[in-house]
């Protein structure tokens, strides 16, 4: 039993970071991106990213807390966080200048036309 406490113990910890970079990244995003992106609010993403931490941290990962934080942490990742970056979120180094899709480095790249 003690080694699976360790890798309970093992995948926790990347969890804890994972919520850590969500609630970072979440409070150095623009609060107008939030509501250009139709994602809710800025205190709401904190409320939430925030709670996550927090559980992540005083409840073990067998319990179903944590796994409602994480799946928190993922939608936050995986749907909020590239519209606010999209919506020009600012902040986590995202596009401000307002370039297509198709803009390499140095200016856009049109497939060798």
């Amino acid at each position: 039993m003690a080694g699976f406490d360790g890798l309970v113990a093992m995948l926790s910890i990347p969890l804890t970071v994972f919520a850590c970079f969500a609630l970072v990244d979440a409070f150095i995003r623009r609060e107008d991106a939030f509501r250009a992106a139709d994602k809710q609010t800025k205190p709401f993403w904190l409320i939430i990213l925030g709670i996550s931490l927090v559980v992540s941290l005083i409840f073990p990962l067998l319990s179903f807390l944590p796994i409602i934080g994480l799946i928190a942490v993922i939608v936050y990742f995986v749907d909020v966080r590239p519209a606010i970056r999209q919506a020009g979120g600012g902040g986590g180094g995202g596009r401000r200048s307002g370039g297509s899709s198709s803009d390499g480095p140095y200016g856009p790249y049109n497939g060798g036309r």
